[in-house]
Protein backbone atom coordinates (compact mmCIF):
# COMPACT_ATOMS: atom_id res chain seq x y z
CA UNK A 1 0.00 0.00 0.00
CA UNK A 2 1.38 3.43 -0.98
CA UNK A 3 0.09 6.89 -0.26
CA UNK A 4 -0.49 7.40 -3.97
CA UNK A 5 -3.27 4.80 -4.02
CA UNK A 6 -6.07 7.33 -3.66
CA UNK A 7 -9.25 8.19 -5.45
CA UNK A 8 -9.04 10.16 -8.70
CA UNK A 9 -8.72 13.90 -8.04
CA UNK A 10 -12.01 15.73 -8.57
CA UNK A 11 -12.48 19.11 -10.12
CA UNK A 12 -12.35 21.55 -7.14
CA UNK A 13 -15.47 23.26 -8.49
CA UNK A 14 -17.47 20.02 -8.22
CA UNK A 15 -19.20 18.63 -5.18
CA UNK A 16 -18.87 14.88 -4.73
CA UNK A 17 -21.56 12.97 -2.89
CA UNK A 18 -21.16 9.80 -0.81
CA UNK A 19 -23.44 7.76 1.37
CA UNK A 20 -20.86 7.89 4.18
CA UNK A 21 -17.90 10.16 4.80
CA UNK A 22 -15.28 8.83 7.22
CA UNK A 23 -13.03 11.36 8.94
CA UNK A 24 -9.51 10.05 9.47
CA UNK A 25 -7.42 7.11 8.24
CA UNK A 26 -6.05 6.01 11.58
CA UNK A 27 -6.88 2.74 13.32
CA UNK A 28 -10.61 3.62 13.52
CA UNK A 29 -10.97 5.01 10.00
CA UNK A 30 -9.25 2.08 8.31
CA UNK A 31 -11.45 -0.24 10.37
CA UNK A 32 -14.54 1.72 9.31
CA UNK A 33 -13.57 1.33 5.65
CA UNK A 34 -13.10 -2.41 6.11
CA UNK A 35 -16.49 -2.88 7.80
CA UNK A 36 -18.34 -0.76 5.24
CA UNK A 37 -16.78 -2.81 2.45
CA UNK A 38 -17.70 -6.15 4.02
CA UNK A 39 -20.96 -5.36 5.84
CA UNK A 40 -22.40 -2.75 3.46
CA UNK A 41 -21.36 -3.67 -0.08
CA UNK A 42 -22.71 -1.09 -2.48
CA UNK A 43 -22.49 1.76 0.04
CA UNK A 44 -20.48 4.62 -1.44
CA UNK A 45 -17.96 6.13 0.96
CA UNK A 46 -14.79 8.17 1.15
CA UNK A 47 -12.16 8.47 3.88
CA UNK A 48 -10.62 11.93 4.26
CA UNK A 49 -7.23 12.11 5.96
CA UNK A 50 -5.30 15.32 6.64
CA UNK A 51 -1.93 13.57 6.79
CA UNK A 52 0.01 12.23 3.84
CA UNK A 53 -0.50 8.60 4.79
CA UNK A 54 -2.58 6.28 6.95
CA UNK A 55 -1.84 5.42 10.56
CA UNK A 56 -2.71 8.49 12.65
CA UNK A 57 -0.68 8.21 15.86
CA UNK A 58 1.67 5.67 14.35
CA UNK A 59 2.44 7.99 11.44
CA UNK A 60 2.83 11.30 13.31
CA UNK A 61 4.91 10.06 16.24
CA UNK A 62 8.56 9.74 15.22
CA UNK A 63 10.34 9.77 18.57
CA UNK A 64 12.77 6.95 19.36
CA UNK A 65 11.23 3.71 20.57
CA UNK A 66 7.62 4.59 19.66
CA UNK A 67 5.50 1.53 20.44
CA UNK A 68 2.07 0.46 21.64
CA UNK A 69 1.31 0.54 25.35
CA UNK A 70 -1.29 -2.22 25.04
CA UNK A 71 -1.14 -5.63 23.43
CA UNK A 72 -1.73 -6.05 19.71
CA UNK A 73 -3.98 -9.06 20.12
CA UNK A 74 -6.64 -6.62 21.34
CA UNK A 75 -5.34 -3.44 19.69
CA UNK A 76 -5.27 -5.29 16.39
CA UNK A 77 -8.52 -5.72 14.50
CA UNK A 78 -10.71 -8.70 15.33
CA UNK A 79 -10.76 -9.66 11.64
CA UNK A 80 -6.99 -9.81 11.04
CA UNK A 81 -4.80 -12.03 13.25
CA UNK A 82 -1.79 -10.47 14.92
CA UNK A 83 1.27 -12.73 14.70
CA UNK A 84 4.03 -10.62 16.27
CA UNK A 85 5.02 -9.81 19.84
CA UNK A 86 2.23 -8.37 22.03
CA UNK A 87 3.85 -4.92 22.32
CA UNK A 88 4.67 -3.67 18.83
CA UNK A 89 6.65 -0.82 17.30
CA UNK A 90 5.01 1.89 15.20
CA UNK A 91 6.67 0.40 12.13
CA UNK A 92 5.11 -3.00 12.82
CA UNK A 93 1.68 -1.47 13.41
CA UNK A 94 1.85 0.55 10.19
CA UNK A 95 2.83 -2.59 8.27
CA UNK A 96 -0.18 -4.40 9.75
CA UNK A 97 -2.53 -1.54 8.83
CA UNK A 98 -1.05 -1.35 5.35
CA UNK A 99 -1.82 -5.03 4.87
CA UNK A 100 -5.44 -4.43 5.88
CA UNK A 101 -5.69 -1.66 3.29
CA UNK A 102 -4.05 -3.60 0.45
CA UNK A 103 -5.74 -6.95 1.18
CA UNK A 104 -9.18 -5.33 1.11
CA UNK A 105 -8.61 -2.80 -1.69
CA UNK A 106 -9.34 0.12 0.64
CA UNK A 107 -6.78 2.49 -0.86
CA UNK A 108 -9.17 3.60 -3.60
CA UNK A 109 -11.51 5.01 -0.96
CA UNK A 110 -8.90 7.11 0.89
CA UNK A 111 -8.02 10.73 0.11
CA UNK A 112 -4.84 11.85 1.84
CA UNK A 113 -3.76 15.48 2.44
CA UNK A 114 -7.41 16.54 2.82
CA UNK A 115 -7.86 18.67 5.93
CA UNK A 116 -11.53 19.20 6.80
CA UNK A 117 -12.35 22.79 7.67
CA UNK A 118 -16.12 22.68 8.19
CA UNK A 119 -19.11 20.35 8.30
CA UNK A 120 -22.63 21.74 7.96
CA UNK A 121 -25.87 19.81 8.31
CA UNK A 122 -28.93 20.82 6.28
CA UNK A 123 -32.28 19.53 7.51
CA UNK A 124 -33.83 20.61 4.21
CA UNK A 125 -31.50 18.30 2.27
CA UNK A 126 -30.85 15.76 5.06
CA UNK A 127 -27.15 15.71 4.37
CA UNK A 128 -23.80 17.02 5.51
CA UNK A 129 -21.70 19.39 3.44
CA UNK A 130 -17.99 19.10 4.12
CA UNK A 131 -15.41 21.66 3.07
CA UNK A 132 -11.80 20.45 2.95
CA UNK A 133 -8.46 21.93 1.96
CA UNK A 134 -5.87 20.01 -0.03
CA UNK A 135 -2.75 20.52 2.08
CA UNK A 136 -0.45 19.93 -0.89
CA UNK A 137 -2.10 22.40 -3.32
CA UNK A 138 -4.24 24.68 -1.15
CA UNK A 139 -7.31 23.82 -3.21
CA UNK A 140 -10.76 23.75 -1.61
CA UNK A 141 -12.76 20.54 -2.03
CA UNK A 142 -16.44 20.06 -1.27
CA UNK A 143 -18.22 16.84 -0.41
CA UNK A 144 -21.73 15.97 0.66
CA UNK A 145 -22.62 12.87 2.65
CA UNK A 146 -25.70 11.29 4.14
CA UNK A 147 -23.80 10.10 7.21
CA UNK A 148 -20.66 11.36 8.95
CA UNK A 149 -18.43 8.83 10.75
CA UNK A 150 -15.93 10.63 13.00
CA UNK A 151 -12.77 8.51 13.29
CA UNK A 152 -10.34 11.36 13.91
CA UNK A 153 -9.00 10.07 17.23
CA UNK A 154 -8.88 12.01 20.44
CA UNK A 155 -5.87 14.33 20.32
CA UNK A 156 -4.52 17.05 18.08
CA UNK A 157 -1.76 15.75 15.79
CA UNK A 158 -0.36 19.18 14.93
CA UNK A 159 1.12 19.91 18.35
CA UNK A 160 1.45 18.34 21.78
CA UNK A 161 0.72 19.89 25.16
CA UNK A 162 3.61 21.74 26.77
CA UNK A 163 2.98 23.80 29.93
CA UNK A 164 4.48 27.27 30.18
CA UNK A 165 7.18 27.37 32.88
CA UNK A 166 9.00 30.53 33.97
CA UNK A 167 12.38 31.01 32.34
CA UNK A 168 11.86 28.83 29.29
CA UNK A 169 12.99 31.73 27.12
CA UNK A 170 16.39 31.95 28.78
CA UNK A 171 17.19 28.24 28.61
CA UNK A 172 20.11 27.81 26.18
CA UNK A 173 19.52 24.12 25.45
CA UNK A 174 16.90 22.56 23.21
CA UNK A 175 13.27 21.92 24.24
CA UNK A 176 11.53 19.13 22.34
CA UNK A 177 8.05 17.64 22.53
CA UNK A 178 7.91 13.95 21.52
CA UNK A 179 4.99 14.65 19.18
CA UNK A 180 7.22 16.92 17.06
CA UNK A 181 10.53 15.10 17.46
CA UNK A 182 13.26 16.49 15.12
CA UNK A 183 14.65 13.63 13.07
CA UNK A 184 18.13 15.21 13.16
CA UNK A 185 18.21 15.59 16.96
CA UNK A 186 21.60 14.44 18.23
CA UNK A 187 21.45 13.33 21.86
CA UNK A 188 24.69 11.31 21.78
CA UNK A 189 26.63 11.80 25.01
CA UNK A 190 24.30 14.58 26.18
CA UNK A 191 22.40 15.04 29.41
CA UNK A 192 18.69 14.76 28.72
CA UNK A 193 15.81 15.52 31.08
CA UNK A 194 12.45 14.01 30.18
CA UNK A 195 9.57 15.80 31.92
CA UNK A 196 6.69 13.40 32.52
CA UNK A 197 6.15 9.85 33.65
CA UNK A 198 3.52 8.40 31.34
CA UNK A 199 3.72 5.84 28.56
CA UNK A 200 5.67 8.21 26.28
CA UNK A 201 8.42 8.78 28.84
CA UNK A 202 8.56 5.07 29.65
CA UNK A 203 8.97 4.32 25.94
CA UNK A 204 11.43 7.08 25.06
CA UNK A 205 13.85 6.78 27.98
CA UNK A 206 15.03 3.19 27.40
CA UNK A 207 15.29 3.91 23.66
CA UNK A 208 17.81 6.74 24.15
CA UNK A 209 19.49 5.81 27.46
CA UNK A 210 22.39 3.86 25.92
CA UNK A 211 23.43 6.78 23.72
CA UNK A 212 22.87 9.69 26.13
CA UNK A 213 25.41 10.80 28.66
CA UNK A 214 22.56 10.39 31.14
CA UNK A 215 18.77 10.65 30.98
CA UNK A 216 16.63 11.79 33.90
CA UNK A 217 12.89 11.30 34.19
CA UNK A 218 11.54 14.33 36.03
CA UNK A 219 8.06 13.76 37.38
CA UNK A 220 5.71 15.75 39.56
CA UNK A 221 4.10 12.52 40.73
CA UNK A 222 4.61 8.81 39.90
CA UNK A 223 2.65 6.60 37.51
CA UNK A 224 1.70 2.92 37.65
CA UNK A 225 3.37 0.53 35.21
CA UNK A 226 3.05 -3.17 34.50
CA UNK A 227 6.48 -4.61 33.63
CA UNK A 228 6.67 -8.05 32.05
CA UNK A 229 7.94 -10.18 29.20
CA UNK A 230 7.05 -9.02 25.70
CA UNK A 231 5.60 -12.41 24.88
CA UNK A 232 2.34 -14.29 25.29
CA UNK A 233 2.82 -17.81 26.60
CA UNK A 234 -0.63 -18.97 25.49
CA UNK A 235 -0.04 -17.76 21.92
CA UNK A 236 3.39 -19.39 21.84
CA UNK A 237 1.97 -22.68 23.08
CA UNK A 238 -0.86 -22.67 20.54
CA UNK A 239 1.67 -21.99 17.76
CA UNK A 240 3.74 -24.93 18.92
CA UNK A 241 0.57 -27.01 18.57
CA UNK A 242 0.19 -25.64 15.02
CA UNK A 243 -3.21 -24.09 15.74
CA UNK A 244 -4.50 -21.83 12.97
CA UNK A 245 -3.52 -18.16 13.47
CA UNK A 246 -7.15 -17.01 13.26
CA UNK A 247 -7.99 -19.30 16.17
CA UNK A 248 -4.92 -18.18 18.12
CA UNK A 249 -5.89 -14.53 17.61
CA UNK A 250 -9.42 -15.08 18.93
CA UNK A 251 -8.44 -17.34 21.84
CA UNK A 252 -5.63 -15.06 23.01
CA UNK A 253 -7.85 -11.97 22.64
CA UNK A 254 -10.49 -13.55 24.85
CA UNK A 255 -7.95 -14.59 27.48
CA UNK A 256 -6.35 -11.14 27.57
CA UNK A 257 -9.75 -9.43 27.79
CA UNK A 258 -10.86 -11.78 30.55
CA UNK A 259 -7.69 -11.12 32.53
CA UNK A 260 -7.97 -7.34 31.98
CA UNK A 261 -11.59 -7.32 33.17
CA UNK A 262 -10.64 -9.20 36.33
CA UNK A 263 -7.72 -6.84 36.95
CA UNK A 264 -9.92 -3.76 36.47
CA UNK A 265 -12.55 -5.18 38.81
CA UNK A 266 -9.92 -5.88 41.45
CA UNK A 267 -8.51 -2.35 41.10
CA UNK A 268 -11.90 -1.05 42.28
CA UNK A 269 -12.71 -3.75 44.84
CA UNK A 270 -9.27 -4.30 46.37
CA UNK A 271 -7.09 -1.38 45.27
CA UNK A 272 -4.49 -1.80 48.00
CA UNK A 273 -3.81 -5.42 47.03
CA UNK A 274 -3.47 -4.46 43.35
CA UNK A 275 -1.19 -1.58 44.32
CA UNK A 276 1.09 -3.94 46.29
CA UNK A 277 1.28 -6.31 43.33
CA UNK A 278 2.18 -3.55 40.86
CA UNK A 279 4.83 -2.08 43.13
CA UNK A 280 6.17 -5.56 43.83
CA UNK A 281 6.81 -6.03 40.11
CA UNK A 282 8.74 -2.76 40.03
CA UNK A 283 10.82 -3.75 43.09
CA UNK A 284 11.67 -7.04 41.42
CA UNK A 285 13.50 -5.04 38.71
CA UNK A 286 14.96 -2.23 40.83
CA UNK A 287 15.99 -4.20 43.90
CA UNK A 288 15.12 -3.82 47.59
CA UNK A 289 17.24 -0.69 48.16
CA UNK A 290 15.58 1.51 45.54
CA UNK A 291 13.17 4.17 46.84
CA UNK A 292 10.04 2.81 45.14
CA UNK A 293 7.87 4.62 47.70
CA UNK A 294 8.99 8.04 46.44
CA UNK A 295 9.45 7.44 42.74
CA UNK A 296 6.96 4.73 41.71
CA UNK A 297 4.08 4.92 44.21
CA UNK A 298 1.26 7.06 42.73
CA UNK A 299 -1.11 9.15 44.82
CA UNK A 300 -4.17 7.62 43.13
CA UNK A 301 -5.60 4.12 43.10
CA UNK A 302 -4.72 1.82 40.19
CA UNK A 303 -6.58 2.48 36.92
CA UNK A 304 -7.70 5.99 37.71
CA UNK A 305 -5.25 6.79 34.93
CA UNK A 306 -4.06 4.54 32.12
CA UNK A 307 -1.45 1.90 33.06
CA UNK A 308 1.24 1.28 30.46
CA UNK A 309 2.81 -2.12 29.93
CA UNK A 310 6.62 -1.95 30.03
CA UNK A 311 8.03 -4.77 27.87
CA UNK A 312 10.82 -6.65 29.59
CA UNK A 313 10.90 -3.89 32.22
CA UNK A 314 13.28 -1.94 29.97
CA UNK A 315 13.00 1.43 31.72
CA UNK A 316 13.66 -0.22 35.09
CA UNK A 317 16.66 -2.06 33.69
CA UNK A 318 18.07 1.29 32.52
CA UNK A 319 17.58 2.80 35.97
CA UNK A 320 19.23 -0.14 37.71
CA UNK A 321 22.17 0.04 35.30
CA UNK A 322 22.67 3.72 36.13
CA UNK A 323 21.95 4.94 32.60
CA UNK A 324 18.70 6.59 33.71
CA UNK A 325 17.42 8.07 36.93
CA UNK A 326 14.17 9.42 38.37
CA UNK A 327 13.64 12.72 40.16
CA UNK A 328 10.28 13.36 41.82
CA UNK A 329 9.86 17.08 42.34
CA UNK A 330 8.13 20.15 40.89
CA UNK A 331 9.58 22.72 38.51
CA UNK A 332 10.28 26.17 39.92
CA UNK A 333 11.67 27.57 36.66
CA UNK A 334 13.99 26.94 33.77
CA UNK A 335 17.52 28.31 34.05
CA UNK A 336 20.14 28.96 31.39
CA UNK A 337 21.59 25.50 31.94
CA UNK A 338 18.57 23.43 32.87
CA UNK A 339 15.72 23.25 35.36
CA UNK A 340 15.51 24.61 38.90
CA UNK A 341 13.32 22.46 41.13
CA UNK A 342 11.21 23.63 44.06
CA UNK A 343 13.51 21.65 46.35
CA UNK A 344 16.36 23.96 45.27
CA UNK A 345 18.16 21.34 43.18
CA UNK A 346 19.13 22.26 39.63
CA UNK A 347 19.05 19.63 36.89
CA UNK A 348 21.50 20.51 34.15
CA UNK A 349 20.38 19.44 30.70
CA UNK A 350 21.53 19.83 27.13
CA UNK A 351 18.07 18.74 25.95
CA UNK A 352 14.70 18.89 27.73
CA UNK A 353 11.97 16.63 26.41
CA UNK A 354 8.45 17.66 27.44
CA UNK A 355 6.60 14.32 27.53
CA UNK A 356 3.72 16.22 29.09
CA UNK A 357 0.80 14.89 27.08
CA UNK A 358 -1.37 16.22 24.30
CA UNK A 359 -4.31 18.44 23.50
CA UNK A 360 -7.72 16.88 23.04
CA UNK A 361 -9.10 16.94 19.53
CA UNK A 362 -12.81 17.59 19.95
CA UNK A 363 -14.67 16.62 16.79
CA UNK A 364 -11.52 16.96 14.74
CA UNK A 365 -11.20 20.72 15.40
CA UNK A 366 -13.74 21.08 12.60
CA UNK A 367 -16.23 23.97 12.50
CA UNK A 368 -19.60 22.25 12.82
CA UNK A 369 -22.99 23.83 12.20
CA UNK A 370 -26.55 22.50 12.25
CA UNK A 371 -28.88 24.39 9.90
CA UNK A 372 -26.62 27.42 10.00
CA UNK A 373 -26.20 27.49 13.80
CA UNK A 374 -22.71 26.67 15.14
CA UNK A 375 -22.70 23.41 17.06
CA UNK A 376 -21.80 23.83 20.73
CA UNK A 377 -20.73 20.28 21.47
CA UNK A 378 -20.77 20.79 25.24
CA UNK A 379 -24.49 21.61 25.08
CA UNK A 380 -25.29 18.11 23.84
CA UNK A 381 -25.79 14.91 25.83
CA UNK A 382 -23.96 11.80 24.75
CA UNK A 383 -25.75 8.61 23.80
CA UNK A 384 -23.38 5.80 24.86
CA UNK A 385 -20.37 7.96 24.03
CA UNK A 386 -21.01 7.69 20.29
CA UNK A 387 -24.01 9.85 19.27
CA UNK A 388 -25.21 13.21 20.58
CA UNK A 389 -28.57 14.86 21.15
CA UNK A 390 -29.47 17.25 18.34
CA UNK A 391 -26.67 16.08 16.04
CA UNK A 392 -28.17 14.07 13.17
CA UNK A 393 -26.54 11.31 11.12
CA UNK A 394 -23.22 11.35 12.96
CA UNK A 395 -21.28 8.84 15.02
CA UNK A 396 -18.05 9.54 16.91
CA UNK A 397 -15.58 6.76 17.66
CA UNK A 398 -14.12 7.21 21.13
CA UNK A 399 -12.50 4.08 22.51
CA UNK A 400 -11.86 2.62 25.93
CA UNK A 401 -9.45 4.10 28.44
CA UNK A 402 -8.69 0.81 30.18
CA UNK A 403 -8.68 -1.45 27.15
CA UNK A 404 -7.57 -1.21 23.53
CA UNK A 405 -9.14 1.53 21.40
CA UNK A 406 -9.77 -0.86 18.52
CA UNK A 407 -12.14 -3.05 20.55
CA UNK A 408 -14.70 -0.27 20.61
CA UNK A 409 -13.93 0.84 17.05
CA UNK A 410 -14.95 -2.63 15.85
CA UNK A 411 -18.11 -2.64 17.99
CA UNK A 412 -19.17 0.81 16.80
CA UNK A 413 -18.52 -0.18 13.19
CA UNK A 414 -21.03 -3.00 13.61
CA UNK A 415 -23.48 -0.50 15.08
CA UNK A 416 -23.08 2.00 12.23
CA UNK A 417 -23.60 -0.69 9.59
CA UNK A 418 -26.69 -1.97 11.41
CA UNK A 419 -28.04 1.58 11.82
CA UNK A 420 -27.54 2.36 8.11
CA UNK A 421 -29.39 -0.84 7.18
CA UNK A 422 -32.20 0.04 9.58
CA UNK A 423 -32.55 3.53 8.14
CA UNK A 424 -32.71 2.00 4.66
CA UNK A 425 -35.42 -0.40 5.79
CA UNK A 426 -37.45 2.46 7.25
CA UNK A 427 -36.76 4.72 4.25
CA UNK A 428 -35.41 7.22 6.76
CA UNK A 429 -33.04 9.98 5.68
CA UNK A 430 -32.23 11.23 9.14
CA UNK A 431 -31.69 9.84 12.64
CA UNK A 432 -31.19 11.80 15.86
CA UNK A 433 -30.97 10.72 19.46
CA UNK A 434 -33.12 12.56 21.98
CA UNK A 435 -33.78 12.34 25.69
CA UNK A 436 -36.90 10.31 26.41
CA UNK A 437 -39.68 11.77 28.58
CA UNK A 438 -38.39 9.77 31.55
CA UNK A 439 -34.88 11.23 31.01
CA UNK A 440 -35.74 14.90 30.95
CA UNK A 441 -35.32 15.45 34.71
CA UNK A 442 -32.11 13.40 34.74
CA UNK A 443 -29.09 15.12 36.26
CA UNK A 444 -26.49 16.05 33.66
CA UNK A 445 -22.85 15.58 34.59
CA UNK A 446 -19.39 15.98 33.00
CA UNK A 447 -18.44 13.54 30.21
CA UNK A 448 -16.38 11.33 32.56
CA UNK A 449 -16.48 11.04 36.34
CA UNK A 450 -13.04 12.28 37.47
CA UNK A 451 -13.21 9.87 40.40
CA UNK A 452 -13.32 7.08 37.83
CA UNK A 453 -10.72 8.32 35.33
CA UNK A 454 -8.85 11.62 35.36
CA UNK A 455 -5.82 12.05 33.07
CA UNK A 456 -4.69 15.63 32.50
CA UNK A 457 -5.66 15.82 28.81
CA UNK A 458 -9.24 14.88 29.66
CA UNK A 459 -9.52 17.26 32.61
CA UNK A 460 -8.21 20.16 30.49
CA UNK A 461 -10.89 19.58 27.85
CA UNK A 462 -13.87 18.61 30.00
CA UNK A 463 -15.68 21.91 29.37
CA UNK A 464 -15.59 21.21 25.61
CA UNK A 465 -17.11 17.74 25.81
CA UNK A 466 -20.77 16.66 25.87
CA UNK A 467 -22.64 15.98 29.07
CA UNK A 468 -23.49 12.54 30.40
CA UNK A 469 -26.57 11.47 32.29
CA UNK A 470 -27.05 9.21 35.27
CA UNK A 471 -28.52 6.37 33.19
CA UNK A 472 -26.33 3.87 31.27
CA UNK A 473 -27.72 4.89 27.86
CA UNK A 474 -26.44 8.42 28.37
CA UNK A 475 -22.89 7.57 29.40
CA UNK A 476 -19.65 6.47 27.77
CA UNK A 477 -19.10 3.01 29.24
CA UNK A 478 -15.60 1.73 29.92
CA UNK A 479 -16.79 -1.88 30.11
CA UNK A 480 -16.03 -3.84 26.95
CA UNK A 481 -17.53 -7.04 28.38
CA UNK A 482 -20.84 -5.25 28.89
CA UNK A 483 -20.82 -3.34 25.61
CA UNK A 484 -19.97 -6.33 23.43
CA UNK A 485 -23.42 -7.69 24.35
CA UNK A 486 -25.31 -4.43 24.85
CA UNK A 487 -24.42 -2.60 21.63
CA UNK A 488 -25.58 -5.37 19.27
CA UNK A 489 -28.80 -5.64 21.30
CA UNK A 490 -29.73 -1.94 21.08
CA UNK A 491 -33.34 -1.55 19.94
CA UNK A 492 -33.00 0.80 16.97
CA UNK A 493 -36.73 1.51 17.21
CA UNK A 494 -36.37 2.59 20.83
CA UNK A 495 -37.79 5.98 21.85
CA UNK A 496 -34.31 7.55 22.04
CA UNK A 497 -33.98 7.23 18.25
CA UNK A 498 -35.87 9.80 16.20
CA UNK A 499 -36.17 9.11 12.45
CA UNK A 500 -37.48 11.25 9.63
Amino acid sequence: MTTSETLARPDPAQTEHFDVLVVGAGISGVGAAYHLTHQRPGTSFVVLEALESFGGTWWTHKYPGIRSDSDLYTFGYRFKPWTGTPIATAEEILKYMGEVISENDLGRHIRYKHRIESATWSSEDNRWTIEATRTDTGETCRFTANFLWMCQGYYRHSEGYTPEWPGMDRYTGQIVHPQSWPQDLDYTGKNVVVIGSGATAATLIPAIANECGHVTMLQRSPTYFIPGRNANDLADTLRELQVDEAWIHEIVRRKILFDQAKFTQRSFEEPEAVKRELLGMVRAYLGPDYDVETHFTPRYRPWRQRIAFVPDGDIFQGIRAGKASVVTDEIESFTERGILLKSGEELQADIVVTATGFNMNVLGDINFAIDGTPLVFSDTVTYRGMMFTGVPNLLWVFGYFRASWTLRADLLADFVCRLLAHMEKRSAKRVDVALRPEDRDMELLPWIDPENFNPGYLMRAMDLLPKRGTKPEWQHSQDYWREKDELPAIDLDGPEFVYS
